[in-house]
């Protein structure tokens, strides 16, 4: 009704899933990222919980579209089921034959597990794998859950036959953390929790869906109603998809071109019903009336010597409280690499301190990330190089001048960055030589990032030795450079543009093909526009900036969507 009004040529904020409006933030990638994760892990569980509305839903279909064509998949989006409906809702899923052994009698567990079984080891020995998602998974019945558990015991001497992803509210985390679930979390090998957006982001979102909706004017939502959106959906996409439409209405029904603080509260009133936070400003006074009689009431007790004074507790409490014992904590990564001038002030406290406290507690080590730095090259990136080479099982000669030319005739192209970010890395999930600062006025020192789970990373030195250190200890002497591989045949063309030959547009279209990438439905288009239309499609499910052309990040992420064997950097290899 409004579109036209403002410029548009759709409705931008319809909750219907439309795979033209899909915006990727930072923690939908790291999400998507911990799915695909658990396609190559061995087995176990992966769990995915957020509120309602923050995109779960939008992330499993992501997942779904990038699942390599060498994975079969059982999709279960109604899990209010017994122990034997959900079998034989897995075997229909994978397609595996069932019926009970009895001739009239009723069909039995282990009537579904038998073929079940014997499907996953035809497949295992077909290089296939099987991957089992959840939906809901917080409404499952604690028996239904331990069913699961015992499946993922079905396994070869190699590896488990089965991966199953656990997607559903935040209850379900409080499910899995309980003691007799506990055989189920020790399988958990990978979990996350999608939180909602931030202010920036929920602007960033608002912006897209009317950028796709075909916005070309100026942004309708003033910047007080974009920070009220934010602060009365607290971020939760659904939400925000409510009521900015219905503010973009009420703009409309009252012949304005720009949506106002005052738009949006009204809205959340007719959405929300109670306003959702917009009808604060009607308890507020009570609430602070409250307050200022308590603190009355407090400060009488005290008057008539009800309570003892705020001096005689303090002084109980911290007579009754244990003596503590000093520790010494262990020198930070930054300080103990820092240049000596420059942390010779801010370390004579701390120096002044310690002989008080070394008679109680033994000196902590030095930080062996400082010392992990010191043994390797700082001026010479070769050995480095052929680290990676070494992780995509390739040789690099000693004498090799440019690494990447040297790499090109096994099919292997470079790519670097000085702006990259642990979301990129993680995105990437690669091996990736960083470019690390031990300090001021020191040399970059490079070292092999092979694996990132969680909050830990571990570093490859070039004598072969792993360190992993805290991500928070890495980030302050990483400033963004990094460089990395990926495979690509021999005779693609060594420019931007892959498709500027006949055989690179071949290989290109086979990738998008395997990805997922459908062909556009429009035969008015070239076969050129037709390509860059998939890739832009590619590139919005996979996070990217959609711009059609399919540079080195987009090849790197279709690659993997495609199932070309790369080395992955969770697994630290």
């Amino acid at each position: 009704m409004y579109a036209p009004f403002f410029g548009l040529a759709h409705a931008p904020f319809s909750i219907a899933p439309d795979p033209r409006y899909l915006f990727m933030s930072a923690r939908h990638r790291e999400a998507l990222a911990h799915l695909l994760y658990g396609l190559d892990a061995g087995g176990g569980f992966v769990l995915l919980t957020g509120e309602i509305g923050t995109g779960k839903t939008t992330v499993c279909r992501c997942f779904l579209e990038q699942i390599p064509a060498h994975c079969n998949v059982a999709y279960i989006f109604n899990p209010r089921l017994t122990v034997p409906e959900l079998l034989r809702s897995i075997c229909d899923e994978f397609g595996v034959a069932h019926r009970p052994a009895a001739a009239e009698g009723a069909e039995t567990v282990k009537d579904c597990l038998d073929p079940l079984n014997e499907f996953l080891l035809q497949q295992h020995a077909a290089g296939r794998n099987n991957v089992l998602i959840i939906d809901e998974a917080q409404s499952l019945a604690p028996d239904v859950l331990e069913q699961l558990r015992l499946l993922t015991n079905l396994e070869t001497s190699e590896r488990k036959l089965l991966q199953i992803i656990l997607i559903g509210q935040p209850e379900l985390r409080t499910m899995v953390a309980r003691p007799e679930l506990e055989q189920l979390a020790q399988r958990v090998i990978a979990r996350y929790h999608l939180d909602a957006l931030s202010p920036e982001e929920t602007r960033q979102y608002i912006a897209h869906r009317l950028a796709v909706a075909g916005l070309q004017g100026p942004q309708p939502f003033q910047r007080r109603a974009l920070a009220r959106v934010h602060g009365l959906t607290r971020g939760v996409p659904r939400r925000i998809n409510l009521l900015c439409d219905r503010a973009l209405l009420g703009a409309y029904s009252a012949g304005v071109r720009e949506v106002s603080d005052a738009m949006v509260r009204k809205a959340a009133r007719e959405v929300f019903d109670s306003g959702a936070g917009a009808e604060r400003g009607r308890w507020w006074p009570a609430l602070a009336a409250g307050l200022m009689g308590l603190v009355a009431l407090a400060w009488l007790g005290w008057a008539m010597e009800w309570w003892p004074p705020l001096a005689t507790v303090g002084e109980r409490a911290s007579a009754q409280a244990p003596a503590q014992k000093p520790v010494l904590a262990a020198p930070s990564v930054a300080a103990s690499a820092a240049a000596p001038g420059a942390s010779a002030t801010a370390a004579a406290p701390a120096a002044s301190a310690a002989p008080a406290a070394a008679h109680s507690a033994p000196a902590a080590p030095a930080a062996t990330l400082a010392q992990f730095l010191a043994a390797q090259p700082a001026q010479d990136t070769a050995p480095a190089w052929r680290l990676l080479a070494q992780a995509w099982k390739a040789d690099l000669p000693a004498d090799a001048a440019d690494p990447c030319a040297a790499l090109a005739p096994e099919g292997l192209r470079c790519w670097r960055s000085r702006r990259a970010s642990l979301n990129l890395l993680r995105l990437l999930d690669r091996p990736v030589l960083l470019t690390l600062q031990p300090g001021e006025g020191h040399a970059g020192v490079s070292a092999l990032l092979r694996g990132l789970d969680g909050t830990m990373a571990t570093l490859q030195g070039v004598d072969g030795t792993l360190l992993q250190v805290p991500v928070a200890e890495l980030a302050p002497l990483w400033r963004g450079e990094i460089a990395t591989l990926w495979r690509a045949p021999v005779n693609l063309p060594s420019g931007n543009d892959v498709a500027a030959t006949a055989a690179g547009a071949a290989w290109l279209d086979r990738q998008l093909s395997l990805a997922g990438a459908a062909p556009s439905g429009s035969s008015g288009r070239s076969p050129e526009q037709q390509r860059r239309a998939r890739v832009h499609q590619f590139q919005l499910g996979q996070g990217l900036t959609p711009d059609g052309q399919a540079g080195p990040l987009t090849l790197m992420l279709l690659n993997r969507a495609a199932g070309v064997q790369e080395p992955r950097l969770r697994g630290g290899g």
